[in-house]
């Protein structure tokens, strides 16, 4: 079960699921755009110009509450990007200090500069060609 749990962990970090994710959200919130500018703005305005025989004497369009309406609509999609950005942010800069931590190991070998062979770092003499070595 560890092992499912681990496994799943992995996929769900990968950077494509999330970008994914973040995409499928951000449409959401975008189309609830769309959907508030259709409902508060358009399909009022056709109601206006083409009433129903039951709605032409009124024909009154409130704009307040369809701006209000609107207006909230668009601040929720705008603090849902940003917050969706903090949290790709967060994970992003914990994944980079998980790199980070990794120090890159101590060289064990070096380079002849006689004939170029790889040697141990604290030989004083060239295993292949005998030259002696500077410290």
């Amino acid at each position: 079960m560890k092992k499912f749990f681990k496994e799943f962990k992995e996929f769900a970090m990968r950077g494509n699921v999330i970008d994914m994710a973040v995409g499928i959200i951000i449409g959401a919130a975008f189309k609830a755009i769309v959907d508030s500018l259709i409902a508060n703005f358009i399909q009022p305005l056709l109601n206006w110009i083409l009433p129903a025989p039951a709605e032409a004497a009124d024909g009154a369009w409130a704009i307040g509450p369809a701006c209000a309406s609107f207006i909230g609509t668009i601040i929720s999609f705008i603090l849902t990007a940003f917050v969706l950005f903090l949290i790709i942010k967060a994970m992003n800069a914990a994944k980079n200090a998980k790199k980070k931590e990794e120090a890159p190991a101590e060289p064990t070998t070096k380079k002849c500069p006689f004939c170029l062979s790889e040697i141990d770092i604290s030989a004083t003499r060239c295993p292949h060609c005998t030259s002696e070595l500077k410290e």
